[in-house]
C-alpha cells in the first residue's frame, strides 16, 4: 500500500498581495497541471487547498500554568508562510518532490515541504 505524504506549499505573502491577476491565472494553470501530471505518474492527489493569509490565522498555546491562549495571526513570524498543501499517495516521494518542484517552484518564490503522514493502527 502507497505511503500517504503532505506537500506543504510556503511562499512570500507579500507577492500574493501584488500579484496581478494575469500571475494569478497562470499560477493557478500550474497547480491544474501539476495534479495532471502526477495522476500521470500514478501519484494519487487525496486532497488539497489554499490557505488565505496568516493575518487570519489563529494560534493557541497553553501557558505553563495551564491556562489557554488564543492570539490573532500565525504561530511565529517568518518571511515564508503555508499558503496550500496537498495530500498524495505515493511510494516514490523522491519522484513527487522533483515533479513538485518542477510544476509548483515558481517566480513567486517559496519553496516545498514533502513530509509523510504518520499512519496509526
Amino acid at each position: 500500500m502507497a505511503a500517504k505524504w503532505m506537500v506543504l506549499l510556503y511562499g512570500n505573502e507579500g507577492f500574493w498581495s501584488s500579484a496581478t491577476q494575469e500571475i494569478a491565472d497562470r499560477i493557478m494553470e500550474e497547480h491544474r497541471a501539476y495534479g495532471a501530471a502526477c495522476a500521470e505518474r500514478g501519484y494519487t492527489l487525496l486532497g488539497g487547498e489554499e490557505l488565505d493569509f496568516s493575518s487570519k490565522a489563529f494560534s493557541t498555546r497553553r501557558s505553563p500554568g495551564g491556562a489557554v491562549q488564543v492570539t490573532e495571526g500565525p504561530y511565529s513570524e517568518t518571511v515564508e508562510y503555508l499558503g496550500g498543501f496537498y495530500i498524495v499517495e505515493t511510494d516514490d516521494p523522491r519522484g513527487l518532490a522533483q515533479l513538485t518542484g518542477e510544476i509548483l517552484v515558481t517566480d513567486g518564490g517559496g519553496g516545498v515541504e514533502i513530509r509523510p503522514v504518520v499512519l496509526h493502527p
